[in-house]
This record gives structure tokens, sequence and C-alpha cells, in this order.
């Protein structure tokens, strides 16, 4: 389906461009939430119309996000959860747990614009992106913790894990140590 853009989409054009995607796409994504029309002559000559106003508001959409990102870009959250031993999460963080842990922090931050690739399933600091506009990116560092105490450790760089991990390497020099030790008696 040919639909024109009417604000920049991301991996797919700029406002203004008639691009071919599936129909699926357009039909679901794209056209319900406004980012595009099908591309007809009566819609081009409403997007020729409108775009004035459109780039107006696109202009004024990317200003406020580069406030916000000024003022979020390299905040700290603080996440309390559970965890084992080994630092592995019972359950995960989602996109949807970061977004509430920003928005609680003072910042009004919706699920979609959290880009996370995959749920956090451990223990530490996690930089996470956010998409406060198609053209505008801020960072922000998850503290996830099992306490508010070890949050504050996390934070100023100490390793919490009450077990350290021991390599094989290492148990093969302990053990030959161990029997240089026995054979020297």
């Amino acid at each position: 389906m040919q639909v024109i853009l009417l604000e920049r989409v991301a991996k797919l054009g700029q406002m203004g461009e008639e691009v071919r995607v599936k129909d699926g796409y357009a039909r679901n994504f794209l056209l319900p939430l406004g980012k595009a029309l099908r591309a007809s002559d009566a819609n081009r000559k409403r997007f020729e119309s409108q775009r004035a106003q459109l780039e107006a508001r696109n202009l004024e959409q990317k200003s406020e996000a580069s406030k916000i990102a000024e003022k979020i870009d390299g905040q700290s959250f603080v996440m309390i959860r559970q965890a084992g031993e080994s630092g592995q999460l019972y359950g995960s963080v989602s996109s949807r747990d970061i977004a509430d842990a920003v928005t609680a922090g003072g910042f009004s931050i919706a699920r979609g614009q959290v880009a996370i690739k995959a749920p956090i399933k451990t223990l530490g600091l996690h930089e996470v992106p956010l998409h406060l506009h198609p053209e505008v990116e801020a960072k922000v560092s998850i503290n996830i913790a099992r306490s508010p105490e070890e949050a504050e450790r996390q934070a100023k760089g100490e390793q919490v894990l009450d077990r350290e991990e021991v390599s094989m390497d290492d148990l093969g020099l302990e053990v030959g140590a161990a029997l240089a030790e026995a054979g020297e008696d």
C-alpha cells in the first residue's frame, strides 16, 4: 500500500514522503495513529494544504522533547526487586516498569518511548535509551537492587553480589596449589 507520511517514522521515511508499506502495517499502525494517509490524489492535495501546519506541529513537538531530554538525560532511577544470590531477578523489568519508575521520578514517559530490546533480568546498573521524539533520544540509568542500601552501594560502584563467581581456572590453580603443598610435607 502506498502512503504519505505525516511525520517522520523511524526506518521508513521523512514527513511528506510517499512510501510503500505492507497493508497490515498501514491499516493497524500508521493510519489509526495519524502517522500517514493513503496515497491518493485527494489526500496529496490535503497534505499539501496542511503541510505548513504539520511542519510547525512537528517542530513544536521536537523542541518540547529536546527540553525534556536535557532534563532527563543522565538521570538515575532506582527499582527494588527480589533476586537470587547470583543476581538473577525473580521475574524481569520490562519497558512498562521502567516507564512507571521514570514517571514516578517526575517525568511523563509512555511505555512506547522506552527502547529496550529485551526485558532486564539481572541486578545492577543498566543504561536505557528513551525515544522522546523520532529525532530526539535520551539515556537514563536504571539501578536495579534488592534493597535501597544495595542500590546506594551499586551507585557508588561497589560489587554487591554476595557470592563471587569462581571460574574453572581459579579452581584449577587452587587445587594445584593444594597438591603442591601436600607434596612438600
